[in-house]
């Protein structure tokens, strides 16, 4: 191995280190949350893409757990923020740390790629731009994600929170 390749290699060491530690501190943020909420479920911890990613899970009724999704995912994405909060705190670094509940997110992200899979379809077939509706920053990469996954490019447009989706033609 070449010197660069062995601090490549280090390198990606560390950040798979760095995230796990992420993903530990989170997990251990949310099972205090469930504690005191009195709720069950189980927390599973993964990296993907480049990020640490914590499920909460349950054996029993996901109706429990429903209750820390929300309404369209509004609570999700707030403890999203504190366990990101919570992990910062420890670390002192900016986590981009993923929280599903009850697998809330993982159908998300399916339907999400269907839509954006559709509109990439929808606009080779017209060569028009569509624009879809405004979209969570994690909605609107999923949507991107799919585009690219189609051959076409897509571009964020507006201000938040009505920031929304562009597909364009080739």
């Amino acid at each position: 191995m070449t010197e660069g390749t062995t601090s490549a290699a280090a390198e990606g060491g560390d950040t798979l280190t760095r995230l796990e530690q992420e993903g530990e501190i989170a997990a251990d943020y949310l099972e205090g949350l469930l504690d005191i909420a009195d709720l069950d479920g189980d927390i599973d911890m993964d990296v993907e893409a480049d990020r640490a990613a914590v499920s909460i899970i349950s054996d029993s009724s996901s109706r429990e757990l429903q209750k820390l999704v929300g309404r369209d995912g509004e609570v999700l994405e707030a403890l999203q923020e504190l366990t990101r909060l919570a992990v910062h705190r420890e670390t002192g670094d900016r986590s981009r740390l993923m929280l599903d509940i009850a697998g809330f997110r993982a159908k998300k992200r399916e339907e999400l790629a269907a839509l954006g899979a559709k509109a990439a379809a929808d606009v080779k077939a017209s060569g028009e731009p569509m624009k879809l509706a405004p979209m969570t920053p994690f909605e609107r990469k999923v949507v991107h994600d799919a585009v690219a996954a189609a051959g076409l490019r897509s571009e964020s447009e507006g201000e938040e929170p009505q920031r929304f989706v562009v597909v364009l033609p080739a």
